[in-house]
């Protein structure tokens, strides 16, 4: 039915099963993995499982690839990627490789960014056999209950993905993997949505996350392009203000 379409959309629902709790006093979503919730916490102790901050989930130790264990406070203060992803996956192999050298190009233009490697590898070997190709840190391994809550708080439902934070552990974007790959000089980082995108290979994934306007211009006249994006450029921008005063995705 139309009303079961509508959910779907409203809730971005990409495979199934999906479970997503509700505060049903705002109706605002509290928890996307509902799935990895009731198998994480299956005597419901942590409940109402609502999100909690970037810092509180992160807290304990990270690890570099010389072995090297470090406290998650060396990341305040810094803008941080959370890169979730497994070595058995090629999309995310190729994605590492362009990743060395983005964090390189920004650490080297005096930028403080940190990536954080969330494994979703089948063994602890293939783990550390992948990260020894990684210059930045990662969450241990063998702490498996760390690693599902930061699916958990970002909602996770594919690999590779590259979920951005501000300093303060607020998302900037989670479409990480397509700035990197459209941006591969970093010019544009820490990389805030652009209200207006040209549609491209690479950032047509975002088609699936929402609904969207795309306007067909003439390609031969570049100004004829250029003045379509003056035309919907302060209409976009006036929804996605919308969405952020009621805290909502836009």
């Amino acid at each position: 039915s139309l009303f079961q379409l509508k959910l779907w959309n409203k809730y971005r629902v990409s495979n199934i099963p999906s479970l997503i709790f509700i505060d049903a006093s705002s109706g605002k979503v509290v928890c996307r993995n509902g799935l990895l919730v009731i198998r994480d916490d299956p005597e419901g102790l942590e409940f109402p499982w609502g999100p909690k901050p970037f810092s509180e989930v992160i807290s304990g130790p990270l690890l570099r690839n010389n072995g090297q264990s470090l406290d998650s406070n060396v990341l305040e203060g810094s803008h941080v990627g959370v890169y979730f992803s497994a070595h058995w996956c090629p999309p995310c192999r190729s994605l590492t490789r362009v990743l060395v050298e983005s964090y390189r190009k920004i650490k080297e233009a005096g930028q403080k960014f940190e990536i954080l490697f969330v494994s979703a590898d089948r063994s602890e070997d293939s783990f550390k056999q992948y990260f020894s190709e990684m210059p930045w840190l990662a969450v241990p391994y063998t702490d498996e209950a760390r690693r599902s809550r930061l699916n958990r708080l970002y909602g996770i439902q594919g690999i590779p993905t590259l979920i951005v934070l501000d300093s303060k552990g607020d998302v900037i974007t989670r479409q990480g993997r397509v700035e990197v790959l459209n941006d591969v000089e970093c010019r544009e980082f820490p990389w805030h949505p652009k209200p207006v995108l040209e549609l491209t290979d690479s950032n047509a994934v975002q088609l699936n996350e929402g609904p969207c306007l795309v306007l067909f211009v003439d390609s031969e006249d570049d100004g004829e392009s250029e003045a379509a994006k003056q035309l919907i450029q302060p209409i976009a921008e006036k929804i996605i203000a919308k969405y952020k005063a009621k805290e909502e995705e836009a």
